[in-house]
């Protein structure tokens, strides 16, 4: 697949690129990112069913989300997150996002390959959707891992912030946050949408002031969203047309005087503001 610039904001601080992500990652710059959020494949899609908005619904996001199988799955792990080992700058961070049918897949890949896991977060969700199985607890977290580049860096971590947010106290590993709700897809929806809350947290707690974020996984552009409010510079890499749109116009409702953005499937490295 082509890999392409889709927009990029007048001043330059977005840009989204169209393109597999293991393509993209070899076209960035080695050490050009201070943090990356990724939130993969959970490998989900198995023919299964789940509740949503009160009606049994197919547990089918798309091709993408399918399972190669275990060994398959987890040599791709291997090469996505070396790729954004090697365009973190030597201090910054990354966070992955998971269940546990994945995360012990990207944990173990990351610290193969050389990464210093600082934390293992716990994302509850307030109203999950019932288990309708009933044959298992119902799944209401997810697992962030946050880790650094390597065991020499010396990460940023906003401490006095956190501390400041929890009332004065040390903030845990375990982080209550609602789902996103309709004011967060009134441009449209995506199957493992995040909330903008979330990714604040993350970013002010582990992005330098001004930082570069990457999310190789882009999807409804939440991470945009986040890295905007946090007055950060933002690349996301994305494959689906419909989602590149849908992150554009949420950048839009952030900064109106980005409507005359660039791009729009330019190679990239060739694209220009006029």
């Amino acid at each position: 697949m082509a890999c392409s610039v889709y927009w990029r904001a007048p001043d330059g601080l977005a840009t989204l690129l169209r393109g597999d992500s293991l393509e993209v990652l070899e076209q960035l710059p080695a050490a050009s990112v201070d943090l990356v959020f990724a939130d993969p494949p959970y490998f989900l899609s198995n023919g299964g069913s789940t509740c949503r908005g009160g009606r049994r619904a197919a547990v089918d996001k798309g091709r993408w989300d399918r399972s190669r199988g275990i060994e398959e799955d987890h040599a791709w792990n291997l090469r996505w997150l070396d790729g954004c080992r090697r365009v973190l700058r030597p201090h910054g961070t990354i966070w992955v996002s998971g269940t546990g049918h994945v995360i012990y897949s990207l944990g173990f890949a990351m610290q193969r390959l050389g990464f210093k896991l600082l934390n293992d977060i716990t994302w509850e969700k307030p109203n999950p959707p019932p288990n309708l199985a009933c044959r298992s607890f119902t799944h209401s977290t997810e697992t962030l891992l946050w880790a650094a580049r390597s065991s020499s860096s010396r990460h940023h971590f906003n401490y006095d912030m956190m501390r400041e947010r929890n009332g004065g106290r040390q903030m845990k590993s375990v982080w209550r946050v609602t789902a996103p709700g309709k004011a967060e897809k009134v441009h449209g929806r995506h199957p493992t949408q995040k909330p903008v809350a979330l990714l604040e947290r993350i970013l002010e707690a582990s992005c330098p002031p001004g930082g570069v974020v990457l999310d190789p996984f882009n999807g409804s552009g939440t991470t945009a969203v986040a890295a905007v409010r946090c007055g950060h510079r933002y690349v996301g890499i994305e494959r689906l047309v419909r989602y590149l749109e849908l992150t554009r116009w949420r950048l839009l409702d952030e900064r109106p005087s980005w409507a005359h953005g660039t791009g729009r499937d330019r190679p990239i490295g060739q694209s220009r503001n006029r």
